[in-house]
């Protein structure tokens, strides 16, 4: 996957963080489902997995990538929004590409800087596909925030509900911080950004004008967002169901969305470890077993990292053909 290297080869003096390291992430992911595993019964993991029909294993991957082309849809809409000019088929081959990095890279942001990296070369407007992606990552967490309310207001009696509410509210804030960082940065006086970044600041001061002076196209890639969002969380209660955990769908929207956000931070490979530390905890209040939990989250990340092998060979397959 010769696209994923970057530009230029000059190597960078500046030391990398240890916390951003690979290495680093899996042992921390490692060390986590070590701890996990301890402390759980493994006949119960065992026979979780055990119960999963295959039937169940050979569609889950199909849905999984299918879900993701909305994904693909909203960041297209939002970089296009900010006039960036990004076509069907380079825009899926940038996802694929992101999609791959979202799970095997350093971080979240790692997936992200890959496929706005990628894009930057094969559209118009470079600064809308930043524009665009910011923009995308922020409707993201947006998403995640409006599925974990309606979980919210359908299991609003249970437990649960209330030991979700401060990962909900730390979303919320930081969805409007974030919303009004990037306003307050473009309105500066262009004076006060230094003579070398003004004329890329001037363009990405255009392309954040253009798409906010287009509302409709927000409100289309919100709405494909929390589809994308509340669907995976289904995908998950699929998953659950097959591993024996009896509760509702209700209780999956509100769980899994908060689960995911704490797997944003950095600590392990794409969360892998912390995601299941956090659905195990978050369904205690449900009386359901730690171990189901576990092994249903397990099984949701085998998903997650045969679609990111499968979405980044089917980009570099893409990026094959239109170099043919």
């Amino acid at each position: 996957m010769s696209e994923l290297q970057p530009a230029s080869s000059r190597p960078s003096s500046r030391p990398v963080p240890l916390w951003r390291r690979p290495a680093v992430r899996w042992v921390g992911s490692a060390a986590v489902l070590g701890a996990l595993l301890w402390a759980l019964p493994l006949n119960e993991l065992r026979g979780a997995f055990a119960r999963i029909p295959a039937r169940t294993w050979a569609l889950a991957l199909p849905a999984y990538l299918c879900l993701h082309l909305a994904g693909a849809t909203k960041w297209r809409l939002m970089v296009n929004a900010a006039d960036g000019g990004l076509g069907w088929g380079a825009a899926l081959r940038c996802y694929g590409y992101g999609l791959f990095g979202n799970t095997f890279l350093p971080s979240v942001a790692g997936g992200d800087l890959v496929r706005a990296g990628l894009a930057t070369k094969l559209a118009r407007s470079p600064s809308g596909v930043v524009v665009g992606s910011v923009a995308d990552r922020v409707l993201d967490m947006a998403a995640l925030t409006a599925v974990a309310g309606v979980g919210v207001a359908l299991a609003h009696r249970s437990p649960a509900a209330g030991s979700a509410a401060i990962p909900i509210a730390a979303a919320v804030g930081l969805v409007v911080a974030g919303t009004s960082a990037c306003a307050a940065a473009f309105a500066l006086p262009l004076r006060w950004i230094p003579k070398r970044l003004r004329r890329t600041w001037v363009r990405a001061l255009r392309s954040f004008r253009t798409a906010a002076a287009r509302p409709w196209r927000l409100a289309g890639a919100l709405m494909l967002g929390t589809f994308l969002q509340g669907s995976l969380a289904l995908l998950n209660a699929w998953l659950g169901a097959a591993c024996g955990i009896e509760v509702g769908w209700a209780a999956w929207l509100l769980v899994w969305p908060v689960a995911k956000l704490s797997a944003m931070l950095p600590v392990t490979q794409g969360g892998l470890g912390v995601r299941e530390a956090a659905l195990a905890a978050l369904f205690a209040p449900f009386g359901v077993a730690a171990g189901l939990v576990v092994a249903a989250g397990l099984a949701f990340q085998a998903v997650v990292f045969a679609g990111g092998l499968t979405a980044g060979a089917l980009a570099h397959l893409l990026g094959r053909m239109a170099r043919r």
